[in-house]
């Protein structure tokens, strides 16, 4: 084919009907999509579940992406020894020039077939704590959350001393669950087992302390306890599990200074800063009742030297 007096190498009549043909294909496979989209919102949007709302599109970007691979190799391939040869030409271009795309879309495949995570699940995924909000082929996007205390040195640092939301919106490529560790909070078992330690001084009545946070607790995660052994005993189905406790324990430890009482207990994966909130006011004001007080490092002063003061005047 000429344009403009020159010939295109490989443009004939039949590769331009091909490629017009291509064109319309590929508008039509996005625009029935789109429709169909709509239409699954319109429908949904009375059911707000954001997990259906999320597969159902997943399910439209697969089924649309094979649709366009078939039209296409339809279009362009009609004799299969044609086929063959650019297939394997093909295939040994993308796997040299796009083998990150390709790892992250097998990725891809491994998280929707396997128990990895899903849409709506708080992760830790290549040094990234958050909740995943979007899905991708290639890519998925997280929700930031802070750390914990006992966390704060782990990179990334952020500023929010607690699992709740930053603000930022990070993207992570699939690959990552190849080489990585990913940590799921909620998936299988939507429960954490927390922690919440205190110092008291030796004299102070531990017995009272003790009880003081085992009722404030116990009164605060009756009901997580027994979802949480329910959850479990689901998980022993599935997993070799041993015996996990649900219910709260205090224990002690001793240090040089103080008598520390760490006090373990079950939390949902959310809203777990605001019971150990309410908890912490409701131990510091029985505390304060009970006479028992936090402690603190501090230091006596048991004696002095004498002291000698001369007047510089009386020496000259």
């Amino acid at each position: 084919m000429d344009f403009f007096g020159v010939t295109l190498v490989g443009l004939n009549a039949e590769n331009a009907r091909k490629l017009l043909l291509t064109f319309a294909l590929i508008m039509a496979i996005g625009l029935l999509r789109f429709a169909v989209g709509w239409v699954a919102d319109k429908v949904l949007r009375a059911h707000p579940n954001e997990a259906l709302r999320f597969w159902t599109w997943q399910i439209l970007s697969l089924a649309a992406a094979a649709l366009v691979v078939v039209g296409i190799v339809s279009i362009w391939f009609e004799n299969p020894a044609n086929l063959t040869t650019a297939a394997g030409l093909v295939t040994a271009g993308l796997a040299f020039a796009l083998q990150k795309v390709i790892t992250s879309f097998a990725a891809y495949v491994v998280i929707l077939r396997g128990r990895t995570f899903t849409i709506g699940d708080r992760i830790a995924m290549a040094g990234v704590r958050g909740e995943v909000i979007a899905l991708g082929f290639i890519q998925t996007t997280i929700m930031e959350m802070g750390q914990s205390p006992p966390e704060q040195a782990d990179a990334p640092s952020v500023w929010v001393k607690s699992r709740q939301f930053t603000g930022r919106v990070v993207t992570v490529t699939n690959d990552k669950i190849f080489d990585q560790p990913v940590y799921n909070y909620t998936h299988e078992f939507p429960y954490l087992w927390e922690e919440m330690t205190l110092p008291i001084a030796f004299k102070d009545d531990r017995k009272a302390a003790e009880k003081i946070m085992l009722e404030i607790a116990q009164r605060h995660t009756e009901k997580v306890s027994e979802m949480g052994a329910v959850a479990l005993e689901k998980m022993r189905r599935h997993y070799t599990l041993l015996t996990a406790d649900t219910k709260p324990r205090v224990y002690f430890r001793i240090t040089d200074n103080w008598l520390e009482l760490s006090l373990r207990f079950i939390a949902r994966a959310s809203g777990t800063r605001d019971m150990k909130d309410k908890m912490s006011r409701e131990i510091l004001a029985a505390f304060e009742d009970a006479g028992i007080g936090i402690a603190s490092a501090t230091y006596d002063i048991v004696g002095l030297p004498p002291i000698r003061v001369e007047d510089a005047r009386q020496a000259t």
